[in-house]
């Protein structure tokens, strides 16, 4: 699993450093190193996550120099945005608005790459049943890796907004940390961009494999897994509901138990899927009538444009650090945690709580999403065909517990923010 070959990296890279490895002279040099020792693959892993880092913390790599991949994704929380807003603002003046709500990059290690077709293995599942659309990065699943996905807010106009890799290369040939970047990619490597802006990307996905930083697995429900902790009256309830086919029904996407092979939970199974979250007034793009953000099917995601089944289709998130959270959902509609889990319960029940009325007066349901997609909406438990009037999935107290169990998701060294 991806999970386990990087945590054996980073204790290998952590070994390197202890005896003192350097970047050996086979690798320094070169942006595409041939075949490498085990020691020499730890010490270039432990160079590029050295340098990753410092990358990842620099704001002089956006246009408008005062935006770095820490300034939506920050450390403090979880690697996700600081701030309640739906989106983030970016481009050269600092004055664009994104179009989907930042997702943290932790627990992003172990997502395979995005298949429109997934099945599970023998022993995690039944390998006859097609699973759909599943794996990727992004709330769409446009990149597969770390290092692919890197590259698309260092270019994007409404992000860090460089208007080509040159922009990028240029800003690395300035930067304090420039000769290490030779070090680990050859003296010429700023004498070939295209290569040099690959780099930069190996770089940052590298660094983003940082077991310590972005998959510590320190949580007090990792622990309570591990028996070294306990779990509230409350949280354990939560956790029952959670798990509850016939109730909250969460773990049939947010994989909550241990894997067979002794992996912690993800808490995604990584799949696709349309629920239909109301549309957000308060993301700029949405002022125009005619924009519809369509997941999978686009705008941002442009190889299944015209697959009218994928339209609506957003990712499943991982629910670790979610408390941390200010906004949730794809396009950051709600603000608490437990109006994001009460929308579950109750979306189809009771939708006036949650949609807008047409001029008519009749409640504009799935207001986000066409009539034509619709059918792609999802209908297993807690929705199951539930109509309005009817009673909901989940008690006011079930879902307080399981919000109460959802914050036992949070890492250790999160907990004080």
């Amino acid at each position: 699993m991806p999970t386990r070959r990087w945590k054996g990296l980073t204790i290998a890279i952590a070994t390197a450093a202890m005896f003192g490895f350097a970047l050996p002279a086979t690798t320094a040099g070169s942006t595409h190193p041939g075949p490498l020792s085990r020691a020499e693959a730890f010490a270039r892993a432990q160079a590029l996550t050295a340098l990753g880092r410092k990358m990842f913390f620099d704001p002089s790599l956006s246009a408008s120099g005062k935006q770095a991949c820490s300034s939506c994704h920050d450390p403090n929380h979880a690697f996700g945005p600081a701030s309640a807003a739906p989106v983030e603002m970016g481009g050269p003046n600092l004055d664009r608005p994104g179009q989907r709500a930042v997702p943290s990059l932790r627990y992003l290690q172990a997502a395979p790459a995005f298949t429109e077709h997934f099945y599970d293995s023998e022993d995690e599942g039944d390998e006859s049943v097609d699973n759909g659309p599943t794996g990727g990065l992004t709330w769409d699943g446009r990149a597969d890796r770390g290092q692919e996905q890197a590259k698309i807010p260092l270019l994007s106009p409404f992000e860090m907004a460089n208007k080509d890799e040159g922009a990028v290369v240029a800003a690395l040939r300035k930067a304090a940390y420039a000769q290490e970047f030779k070090a680990a990619f050859g003296d010429d490597v700023f004498e070939r961009p295209g290569d040099a802006f690959d780099a930069a990307a190996e770089a940052l996905g590298t660094f983003e494999q940082s077991s310590a930083d972005f998959y510590p697995y320190s949580s007090r429900y990792d622990a309570f897994l591990a028996g070294k902790a306990t779990l509230s009256a409350q949280e354990l309830r939560g956790r029952a509901v959670f798990e509850d086919e016939a109730k909250g029904n969460c773990a049939s996407c947010h994989l909550s138990r241990p894997s067979n092979n002794g992996e912690p939970p993800q808490f995604t199974d990584y799949g696709l899927i349309a629920i239909g979250v109301p549309r957000n007034a308060a993301i700029p793009a949405n002022a125009d009538p005619s924009y519809v953000d369509l997941g999978l099917c686009g705008p941002l995601r442009t190889d299944f444009k015209g697959h009218a089944e994928y339209c609506g289709l957003f990712k499943t998130p991982t629910l670790r650090n979610v408390a941390l959270r200010r906004s949730f959902f794809h396009n950051g509609y709600f603000h608490t945690l437990r109006d994001a889990v009460a929308f579950y319960a109750s979306r189809d029940t009771d939708p006036g709580r949650w949609y807008p009325k047409s001029a008519d007066g009749t409640i504009n349901q799935y207001d986000d999403l066409p009539r034509a997609y619709r059918g792609n909406l999802n209908t297993d438990p807690p929705f199951n065909g539930r109509k309005p009037g009817d009673r909901p999935a989940l008690t006011d107290a079930e879902i307080d517990d399981i919000v109460a169990f959802l914050g036992t998701l949070t890492d250790a060294d999160q907990a004080g923010h």
